[in-house]
């Protein structure tokens, strides 16, 4: 057992699988968690947005020893179903075979697996803690909890997961400037359900799923996807849960029209829905219920020039970087600070200082950068799916990556099927988005494309990716 312990401030995904990390590598690791435990009162939630895992965190599952955990609860999908207005579907795979997909998995259903594998690990966590003060001074940490009782805790280093609202982040920042700025998309969320099949209300069940509920499916669409409807400013997403249902997310602007202040009430729901996603509103029994009862969500992302107070307290996933979800990569890359962190602690366990300070110059430029790509593509996720150029320019970027494997390497494969660093990728993406806009300039198909002269600018312009996870 190392000798100093370690404070965790947040039992979440990214602070469970830490703990479980650093108490394998002998750590004494303490964790506090301000909700209650969900494996007794239930998942509460926070955010409900279901998860995508990604290469990076399947890596840090695994590294925890859960891949077999993690089996009932991650549902695959191969790639984007686009819905049109006029309800046709197109599947646009991800990558080459099902060797490349993403798996969409319940926050709950994986927060309370990487709760029992912290614990099992040998890690302590006390819930319904939730920080109201830290006494720098002291290295105190002060906790209320739900019936107000108060505790307190003398500690060494503090690591804090307490997610984007982080109450440790609001403490360091009264003891030294972070560099603390939030930028919101000017967008939110509300969320549905389309449930499984054999819990829609009676007599509400699409006549056109009669026969698949007899046969035994779960899923009113298919399940393997990740389903999109884009509706150019906006959009709908439906994403599979393991028990058969969908959790349906839409994303409006928060103003102008139409927007969440246009869109309020049940009816106007209901007409909006009927005249965008004319498609999906069937499969959507409890739509005016759902969209009046369920909370709207805010949507931005967050800076901080500076993660760490010497070696007393370091931040990390979505309490030092936050980001938009539309890459599908907070948790993935949350994940992967565990593991980055968890690494270098255990080269240097007695120099947290060194430590910290290493983590945020190696992780701080690959956070700046995810929280880039998210935001790009959130335009093309709503805006671009379904336009010719893009369809085309989708088309050649797979081809090119046969033609020149290694070298030309697609930023959404660098981005979900490896662990390259996110600033490499972000960056070699800007390359070759250039050159594949300049390569289908008034193009119409692939056979109108010069391939011999793109070959040759790809070899001059791009060397070898270098090879990583």
């Amino acid at each position: 057992m190392k000798s100093a312990p370690i404070t965790i401030v947040g039992a979440g995904l990214v602070g469970a699988l830490l703990a479980t990390l650093l108490a394998q590598r002998g750590f004494k690791v303490i964790a506090f968690e301000r909700r209650p435990d969900p494996r007794k009162a239930g998942f509460l939630g926070g955010r409900s947005i279901n998860l995508a895992l990604a290469e990076r965190g399947w890596h840090g599952l695994r590294l925890a020893g859960m891949q077999q955990r993690m089996q009932p609860i991650a549902v695959m999908m191969r790639g984007r179903m686009v819905h049109d207005l006029a309800g046709h579907t197109n599947l646009q795979r991800y990558g080459r075979d099902d060797s490349e997909v993403i798996w969409s998995v319940s926050r709950g259903a994986l927060n309370m697996a990487l709760l029992d594998a912290a614990e099992a690990a040998g890690a302590t966590i006390h819930f319904d803690q939730r920080l109201d003060a830290v006494d720098w001074k002291t290295s105190t940490l002060h906790f209320r909890s739900e019936d107000d009782r108060s505790r307190a805790f003398q500690v060494g280093t503090i690591l804090g997961t307490d997610g984007a609202g982080s109450a440790l982040r609001s403490a360091m920042a009264q003891e030294a400037d972070l560099g603390e700025r939030f930028e919101p998309l000017g967008h939110g969320y509300k969320e549905l359900e389309i449930p499984a099949l054999g819990n829609f209300p009676p007599g509400r069940l699409p006549a056109h799923l009669g026969d698949a509920l007899a046969s035994g499916e779960r899923y009113a669409m298919e399940p393997h996807a990740l389903h999109i409807w884009p509706r150019g400013n906006y959009m709908c997403i439906a994403l599979p849960n393991a028990e058969g249902s969908f959790t349906v997310t839409l994303f409006l602007p928060n103003t102008g029209e139409p927007s969440l202040e246009s869109v309020a009430t049940a009816a106007q729901a209901r007409a909006f829905f009927e005249r965008d996603f004319a498609d999906a509103v069937p499969l959507i029994p409890d739509l005016e219920k759902d969209f009046v009862g369920n909370p709207t969500g805010l949507l931005g992302t967050l800076y901080l020039d500076r993660w760490h107070i010497g070696g007393r307290a370091l931040l990390l996933g979505d309490a030092s970087h936050a980001i938009v979800p539309f890459h599908g990569q907070g948790m993935n890359s949350g994940f992967e600070d565990a593991v980055e962190l968890a690494d270098l602690l255990e080269a240097t366990p007695d120099d947290s200082a060194d430590v910290y300070a290493e983590f945020e110059r190696r992780r701080k430029p690959n956070a700046d950068a995810i929280a880039a790509m998210a935001l790009e593509n959130y335009v093309e996720m709503r805006d671009r799916v379904d336009d010719a150029d893009y369809l085309l320019m989708r088309e050649l970027d797979l081809l090119l990556a046969q033609r020149h494997p290694g070298r030309w390497v697609p930023r959404y494969w660098m981005v979900t099927f490896s662990r390259v660093p996110y600033a490499t990728a972000f960056e070699r993406g800007k390359v070759q988005s250039t050159l594949l806009r300049q390569f289908t300039s008034g193009k119409q198909a692939l056979a109108d494309i010069d391939f011999d002269q793109a070959d040759r600018v790809i070899r001059e312009r791009l060397d070898p990716l270098p090879t990583s996870g």
